[in-house]
């Protein structure tokens, strides 16, 4: 090594718990390959900092931050290296920030912010300034890209052979907004949500947790809110997928069959890329097909409660790189196939929505393939997922803060109207009550969903007795439902009292 055993000691003031810090003037930014991969074969003399680049949206304006505080960087290498790191676009997004530039406007979720110039949406804190963000731009003497991890450890020892560079000016650390959140009282574990699409169902769970979740440490820089064993039931999602218009969902169409194929399709094992889901399912135990597995099973089987896929290894215990998405089961009941998806840990407003398209796409896959090979023409059932560890984390407080405040209400108001027509297939599960008076006393009758007939009757005159008595009776009501028969039981033990007609919702 020449004179690049260098006095230079990179300190990041964010993610300092992700990065592999040296001693060196070259920045590598890994995307989905993991850092270790790099660094085993480098020196820290050879390199300042490497790290990882998951989101373009989220992440570059930790990653530009660190790099204005420390000025003695001077070259930096990106990786694209992999699938992953096409379908996400970070280290695209980047390149495009060192070669094209930036603007002002706003995010998605409408919070003023610099948006790289780049067919990739990636954005930069307005915090930091203009000036600095140019003075950076001019200073990385040469942004490149690699394409592989040979390819990235030999532009690192390339500059790291170059004279050493003084350093572009004086460290620069500018303010970072933090967001607070108010938590209200509910319980820890064991949640369930359900909605009729994965965009709706995806905001009423970041609601949830943003609402009643617990902040603690991430383990490893920041914290995040989490609630523990949230079931999310995705009902109805249409062929195709439904998309909101304006989108505010954080993937758009065009990711979707990229996404997806990670999830159906095998891949051969790469350097740095611990798995892909497809992988697991494919080819991972010894070569068998998981999804193949299955398939054959219900078409042998069709009420088999067996249908299992399992993406755990024990081994997964002492690699460092265990999957979140460990449990997939499979049942048909009354012709139709529902899915069942257990997570250990889920990041439920970046990752949520694609986990979720993608499973369904294999939903749809299975019961595509059990069409073709049998008499069995199945419909498709419900998508379950069970987070374990369901989770937001604080670098999406704003964003999750701005997307509750544009669309809950809209859901919900939505959805009670859903509940509350009868003749809709999506109204409450348990039913509908028709409540009237006779001789001083209330009334009510259950009816099923949409068919409308009486399944039990209830009588008396104290609202909240009969209310009770309804609850405990169907203890799936939705709460919407039952505060709407509390108000009307209470209007009609008034018109009791007074002596009024009572008609029903009047």
């Amino acid at each position: 090594m020449s004179e690049q055993a260098t006095l230079f000691q990179y300190k990041p003031l964010h993610k300092p718990n992700q990065l592999i810090c040296g001693t060196g003037q070259t920045a590598v930014v890994t995307g989905w390959t993991v850092k270790q991969a790099i660094a085993k074969h480098l020196h820290p003399q050879e390199f300042a900092v490497i790290g990882q680049l998951y989101s373009s949206t989220r992440g570059i304006s930790f990653l530009i931050r660190n790099l204005l505080f420390n000025p003695h960087v001077r070259f930096l290498v990106i990786m694209n290296a992999t699938k992953e790191d096409l379908n996400a676009g970070g280290g695209k997004c980047l390149l495009d920030f060192f070669r094209n530039g930036f603007t002002e406007g706003t995010s998605d979720t409408g919070r003023n912010c610099w948006v790289i110039k780049s067919p990739i949406t990636g954005y930069i804190d307005i915090e930091i300034p203009a000036s600095a963000l140019e003075q950076l731009r001019q200073s990385i003497e040469e942004p490149v890209e690699a394409k592989s991890i040979s390819e990235a450890v030999a532009y690192v020892k390339s500059y790291s052979q170059r004279k050493i560079l003084e350093p572009w000016g004086e460290r620069l650390k500018f303010p970072i907004s933090e967001i607070v959140p108010t938590i209200q009282p509910g319980p820890r574990y064991g949640h369930r949500i359900e909605g009729t699409t994965i965009a709706e169902t995806w905001v009423k769970i970041i609601h949830r947790i943003k609402t009643t979740g617990t902040i603690r440490p991430t383990g490893y820089d920041g914290q995040w809110q989490e609630l523990i064993d949230l079931i999310a039931v995705v009902k109805n999602e249409p062929p195709g997928f439904y998309f909101p218009e304006p989108n505010y969902l954080p993937i758009d169409r065009p990711f979707v069959q990229e996404y997806t194929s990670q999830i159906l399709d095998d891949s051969v094992k790469q350097e740095g890329v611990k798995y892909t889901y497809g992988q697991r399912l494919r080819s991972w135990f010894g070569g068998r097909d998981q999804i193949e597995q299955v398939i054959n099973k219900l078409i042998g089987e069709i009420d088999a409660a067996s249908a299992v896929m399992s993406l755990w290894d024990v081994a997964d215990h002492d690699s460092g790189g265990s999957p979140c998405l460990n449990h997939i089961w499979l049942r048909v009941v009354d012709n139709e196939l529902s899915m069942t998806a257990t997570f250990r840990s889920n990041d439920m407003f970046s990752a949520w929505p694609s986990n979720a398209i993608g499973l369904r796409k294999l939903q749809e896959h299975i019961r595509d393939a059990i069409a073709e090979r049998s008499e069995y023409d199945l419909k498709i059932g419900p998508l379950i997922t069970v987070s374990q560890s369901a989770h937001i984390y604080d670098d999406t407080f704003d964003s999750v803060d701005r997307i509750i405040n544009q669309h809950y209400q809209k859901i919900v108001d939505a959805e009670r109207r859903r509940y509350f027509d009868p003749s809709y297939s999506d109204c409450d599960p348990v039913g509908n009550f028709l409540i009237k008076l006779e001789d001083k006393t209330i009334v009510v009758s259950q009816t099923t969903a949409g068919s409308g007939e009486i399944t039990k009757h209830y009588s008396g005159r104290d609202p909240l007795k009969l209310l009770r008595e309804i609850c405990a009776n169907s203890p799936s009501i939705q709460p919407e439902h039952s505060g709407y028969l509390g108000l009307e039981l209470q209007k009609a033990f008034g018109c009791i009292e007074t002596g009024k007609k009572y008609i029903q919702d009047q």
